[in-house]
Formats: structure tokens, C-alpha cells, sequence
């Protein structure tokens, strides 16, 4: 049966040959699985060198620690901010399947770039010793600097595909229209952020290992093979899985009913009216194209026939004449433009804790290349720290899903046992305690500093590095409450034609977050006058720990504003 009869087959999605996807053949966990085994190598071929490179710059490119930790906040702020871009062309032009191949192929490109200046000596700086007048450090500059942001924002441009790709490719997996299908779906999003943090860990331990002992050159080369690696067995998985057919730009329709309501607004100079209802059929003038095959295909859930309360004066978008044909637009279009407006502020209320998130691939690390670090004759390398949240992801994901989730739906007698914006709230909290554990180890590693009298000396302060390990606890438990939860929440409540641009939202969360923490990392220099707080020779002449009780304080006010909107936020409900 090369087509399938209509009742096998999925419909508005397509096999990797762009023939209708089965139902009997596409789909489903096997399908979703490849995607996690993929996610692992990916997340180790991206953190392998994100999680060091501020030691990497700071070290072999002579920049400063500031400077370090900005170009790394920027560095992986862009690479989020970019899953926009491939969520977008996921919903608008190619399929998840094709930006996950392409994104990957650019990823590769860019490694291999980085690869080749970290072998090069004659593509790196002249070595320096920082306390030798004879040999001062001169940072990077010129065609060298030229090449490391070529090869950093190619990695980055590919890294951002593929986060806006492979977790909705993922999630189109499982059929939402059974309980069944939702349960599993849930179960990926999990199991997405476990398989994340194994590529963690062997990120933070074995490869930071490789960095620091064998070179540069081989770290960036693992990476290399990795994601080289992920194209044949995301390819293997090619024949399970099922498509999601691209509706075209989802932008174009935010923007029309937005320009629709605002015109009609303008011309009648009257207040907007609610609308009960508003039939929209094939027959209908007002019914595009891609919502002609939609209502074709999913005969299981009927289009919604009626306005819902609130941003009622979008609906004069599809009530009122238009002022050209081209802006008509009908009422499932209005629909899905209010969903998307309601959810926008839940992911501004992320932006912070990914901001207090971003302080772990920084000022951490560097707060760690201070302190002592042996565990007995073993030297830990500093950016091997976050294996501590990553282990304490690896154990509770399996957990959750298993144990305390089953156990929430017994006890709230609803499907999914705890709501994804209490999971986020969760993750708020977390970070809140998270930043108050940083400052109170930031004063303590200051006291050492000050008793040792080693401010200006690059010698190991008498403190274990361990105690840098609770803020790493805490901050990682938040993101797992936090991302996992904001992943199924921007799909499931994501109208069906944006899902992939949502999702990808959990990663422009990030990326806000890393570029707020550079924003705040240079204003607070320039307010803090003749004595900036977060500079100086080194990290010893740094006032971090006000910067962190400052977090501290930023992350309870976005707090309770998050619970403002969520109290506020009315679930969509699916039949």
C-alpha cells in the first residue's frame, strides 16, 4: 500500500519523500527516538567548547575576563536567538528534517574553522607571560580575529537551527489527539532535557579533560566528529519519521490581523465589539488556502467557530471590511494571533532566570580557576563544574517522569499531574536561591583571598572549588523544572502552523538571558564609578558578590511578576 487508505494516513504531514506519512509506518517513540540520540551528540559538540571557551579566550586569545564573558554570553545568547530563525523556516518553508541537516552541515563548517586556528600557532596570538614586562599579552586582533568570529557565529548559526528544529521535530512525533500520544509527548520533553544533560556531562568532564591537557585542537576536534556524527543517525531514522507539511510564514498572519484590527480601528474611530461567532468554511471568501487543506485533513477537531474573551479589538481583524482584500482575514487567524500574544509574556518572565543561568559558563568558572581544585591527586578542571547540575538532571528527569508525575496525577485527578507554568514557576524560585548561594560563596572565597594575600597572584586560593558546586545545584534544577517546561508549553499551546517557531522561543529565552547578563555586566561598571565592580586586574579585585545579591533581588521582582501572568493565563483547551 504505497498511499494509504485517508483513515491511515497523517494528515497535513509527509515521509522524508514528501509522500503522505502512515500511520502504520511513521511516527510514534521509535521515530522520537532518533531525535534523542541525536540531541545527545549535538548538546556534547555545543557545550564542549561553550562551557571552557571563556578560559580558551581568556587564556589563548588575551582578552580579558570581562571581556571573555561577554564575547561567551554574546557567543551563546546568539546561537539561541537564532533557533528563531530556524523555527521559523521550519513553519514557513522546509520541514524540521531538512533545517536539522543544513543547520548541522554549518555547525560542521564552523568547528572545523576553530579546529584548524587552535592547531595553527600562526593563527592565534603570541604566547605571553601577563606579569613579564618583556612579553606583555596582546589580545587577537586583525585576520586572526576575524577568523575565531567566523568560526564562533557559524557554530553558532548551525547550533540555532538545529535548537529550532529538533525538539518540535521531535514532538511531532506522537499523535495529540489521544491521551495516550500527549503522555508520550510529555515523556519526550523530558527525556529531551535528560539526553541534553548527558551530553553535558561528557561535555564538562571527558572533553574539558582533552582541553585542558592534550589542547585546544583536540576539544574542538571531538566537537567536529560529534556533530559529523549526529547527520548519519539522525539520517537513520529517516524512514520513521513523519513531516509536518510548512503552512507558510506564521509572521504573515501575526502581522495581518495585527494590521487588520489596527486599520479598521483607525478608519471607524470606534471601539472594538466582541464577536460570538464567526463561520468559516471552505466556502467561506475569507479562508485561505492552507486553512482550505487543513479542514480537509483534521476532521477529528472541528475549527474553532467562536471568538474567545479577551483582545477583543483583534477581532474587528476579521469583522470589519478590510481596506484591501489582501488584509481579510478570519477568525481561527484571529485566534491564533491571541494565543501567541498570550504567551509572549510568560517567556519575558523566563529571560531573567537564564540570565542568572548564564553566570555558570562565565563569572562561575573563572570564580573556580581561583580556587583550589584537586580532589586528591586528581585536578579538576574548572569548567568541569557543571557536571554537578548535569548529574543531579540525569538522575531526577527519570524520576519525574516515572515517579512524582504518575504519582501527581492520582493526586490532581488531571492528565498532566503538575502544570507546565508551576514547573516554571518551580525553576523561578530555584534561581532566586540559586543567586543568594553565589553571593554568600563569593564572600567566603573574598575572605580567603584576603587572609592568603594572594589578590594579585595567580596561585590556587586555600579553598576547595567545591563550594562553587551549590550554586551549580541550584541553578541546574531550575533549568530543568524551567526549559522542559517551557518546551511543552510553547508547543502545546502554540497553534498548530507557529509550533516550531514557539518552541524555539525556550531558546531565545536563553539567549535573552545571555545578552541581559552582558547588558548588566557593562552598566553596572559604568554606574558604579572610579571603582566598577566587576572589573580589574583579575577576579580577586572584583565586587561579585554584589553583582550576584543584585540578581538575587532582580530574580524575586521577576518572580512575583511572573506570578501576576500565570495566575492570569487560561490553559487552551483541545478536544
Amino acid at each position: 500500500m504505497e498511499e494509504g487508505h485517508e483513515s491511515e494516513r497523517w494528515m497535513g504531514y509527509v515521509d522524508w519523500r514528501n509522500r503522505p506519512a502512515l500511520r502504520s509506518r511513521h511516527g510514534g517513540m521509535l521515530a522520537a527516538s532518533f531525535v534523542l540520540a541525536v540531541e545527545i551528540l549535538e548538546n556534547l559538540a555545543f557545550l564542549a567548547n561553550a562551557s571552557n571557551l571563556v578560559l580558551y579566550l581568556k587564556k589563548f586569545m588575551h582578552l580579558s575576563p570581562s571581556r571573555s564573558a561577554n564575547t561567551v554570553t554574546n557567543f551563546m545568547g546568539t546561537a539561541f536567538l537564532l533557533a528563531l530563525l530556524g523555527g521559523f523556516l521550519s513553519d514557513a518553508l522546509l520541514t524540521t528534517y531538512n533545517i536539522f541537516l543544513i543547520s548541522a552541515v554549518i555547525e560542521f563548517l564552523g568547528l572545523v574553522i576553530l579546529t584548524v586556528q587552535a592547531n595553527s600557532h600562526s593563527l592565534k596570538p603570541p604566547a605571553c607571560n601577563p606579569v613579564m614586562a618583556q612579553a606583555p599579552c596582546k589580545e587577537i586582533s586583525g585576520g586572526k580575529a576575524a577568523m575565531l568570529f567566523v568560526g564562533l557565529y557559524l557554530v553558532a548559526l548551525g547550533v540555532g537551527g538545529i535548537k529550532g528544529s529538533l525538539p518540535p521535530h521531535g514532538a511531532e512525533q506522537f499523535d495529540e489527539n489521544n491521551p495516550q500520544g500527549r503522555k508520550q509527548r510529555s515523556t519526550f520533553f523530558n527525556y529531551f532535557v535528560f539526553c541534553l544533560a548527558c551530553g553535558a556531562l561528557i561535555a564538562v568532564t571527558l572533553v574539558v579533560w582533552v582541553e585542558d591537557n592534550k589542547g585546544w585542537q583536540w576539544g574542538f576536534g571531538i566537537s567536529t566528529a560529534t556533530i559529523l556524527l549526529s547527520i548519519p543517525i539522525f539520517l537513520a531514522g529517516s524512514t520513521t519519521y513523519r513531516n509536518k507539511i510548512p503552512k507558510g510564514s506564521p509572521l504573515t498572519t501575526i502581522a495581518k490581523v495585527l494590521v487588520a484590527a489596527i486599520c479598521s480601528i483607525c478608519i471607524s474611530g470606534s471601539s472594538c465589539k466582541a464577536v460570538m461567532s464567526m463561520p468559516t468554511s471552505p466556502s467561506n471568501p475569507t479562508t485561505t488556502k492552507g486553512n482550505e487543506e487543513e479542514e480537509k485533513g483534521e476532521t477529528s477537531k472541528p475549527p474553532s467557530q467562536m471568538a474567545t474573551d479577551g483582545l477583543e479589538f483583534l477581532n474587528r481583524a476579521a469583522t470589519s471590511r478590510p481596506i484591501c482584500q489582501g488584509l481579510q482575514c478570519t477568525i481561527e487567524q484571529v485566534e491564533e494571533v491571541k494565543i501567541v500574544i498570550r504567551i509572549l509574556p510568560i517567556f519575558v518572565c523566563t529571560i531573567m532566570l537564564n540570565c542568572c543561568l548564564a553566570q555558570l559558563s562565565t563569572f562561575s568558572i573563572q570564580q573556580a580557576a581561583t580556587m583550589d581544585t584537586k580532589v586528591g591527586s586528581l585536578k579538576v578542571p574548572p569548567a568541569s563544574l557543571p557536571v554537578f547540575p548535569v548529574v543531579f538532571i540525569i538522575v531526577l528527569a527519570p524520576l519525574y517522569d516515572h515517579i512524582i508525575i504518575p504519582f501527581a496525577r492520582r493526586v490532581t485527578k488531571t492528565e498532566i499531574g503538575i502544570s507546565h507554568l508551576q514547573r516554571i514557576g518551580i525553576g523561578l524560585v530555584l534561581s532566586i536561591v540559586a543567586m543568594a548561594v553565589a553571593a554568600l560563596v563569593e564572600v567566603k572565597r573574598k575572605r580567603a583571598v584576603t587572609r592568603s594575600g594572594l589578590i594579585d597572584s595567580t596561585q590556587p586560593l586555600p579553598i576547595t572549588f567545591f563550594w562553587i558546586a551549590f550554586q551549580y545545584l541550584f541553578l541546574g534544577s531550575a533549568d530543568l523544572f524551567t526549559l522542559a517546561g517551557l518546551l511543552e508549553f510553547f508547543f502545546t499551546e502554540a497553534p498548530t502552523s507557529m509550533r516550531s517557531l514557539a518552541t524555539s522561543l525556550s531558546f531565545a529565552s536563553l539567549a535573552m538571558g545571555y545578552y541581559l547578563s552582558s547588558v548588566l555586566v557593562s552598566i553596572i561598571n559604568r554606574v558604579t564609578g572610579s571603582r566598577p565592580w566587576l572589573s580589574g586586574p583579575n577576579l580577586n579585585h572584583y565586587h561579585l558578590e554584589r553583582f550576584y545579591w543584585l540578581m538575587c533581588v532582580l530574580s524575586a521582582l521577576n518572580f512575583i511578576h511572573y506570578l501576576l501572568w500565570a495566575m492570569r493565563y487560561r490553559y487552551r483547551h483541545r478536544a
